[in-house]
């Protein structure tokens, strides 16, 4: 089975099956079937693609309930380190980091469910990501985690002087300060 669970409940790692030959490769990205037989049953209604080039940090972002999203994301092109925290209070991983290399060679994705922080860094030249979302995007819902908080103590595998975020990003608040209302139901 090409998911596997992680530690963190609901978190999925995918590993498609990829069957190469001399004129190169072919997977399936998707396969509702795939996610089904796991009680993964999920509509994806919005794509998202960006490029981004080295030391780029998206993120810490997230959506408040009515609007949170479950997420598939992986890398298209390039190498990033893919990152997310576990928002949901009672949830046995809850503050937690969890941290994985999605890359195009890898062609791993992460599902990753409502509640849950996600961000990324580049750490490839550059790198075309992609992600499925479960529900649409929301300005008033958008919620944001510093980067560099000093509780979470995450590793974005890049040097501090060659990180590049958004001025958005420069002003979110720290784990603790942050507007959180999700609620684990395991």
């Amino acid at each position: 089975m090409p998911l596997i669970k992680t530690e963190f409940p609901g978190l999925y790692v995918f590993e498609p099956v990829v069957f190469e030959d001399n004129r190169g490769y072919f997977f399936e990205s998707y396969n509702h079937k795939i996610f089904a037989a796991e009680g993964l049953d999920f509509k994806w209604l919005q794509d998202n693609q960006s490029r981004s080039s080295y030391g780029t940090v998206r993120g810490l972002h997230y959506q408040l309930p009515p609007h949170a999203q479950t997420k598939l994301v992986r890398a298209l092109t390039g190498t990033i380190w893919d990152v997310v925290v576990d928002l949901r209070k009672g949830s046995p991983t809850f503050g937690k980091v969890f941290g994985i290399e999605l890359s195009a060679d890898n062609k791993k994705q992460l599902l990753i469910p409502r509640g849950f922080a996600h961000g990324f860094s580049v750490i490839s030249e550059t790198a075309d990501f992609s992600y499925k979302c479960d529900n649409y995007w929301n300005k008033a819902s958008e919620g944001g985690i510093k980067l560099d908080d000093s509780v979470l103590n995450i590793d974005w595998r890049i040097p501090a002087d060659k990180v590049v975020i958004s001025e958005k990003d420069k002003h979110n608040p720290s784990f603790a300060e942050c507007l959180n209302t999700f609620v684990f139901e395991g």
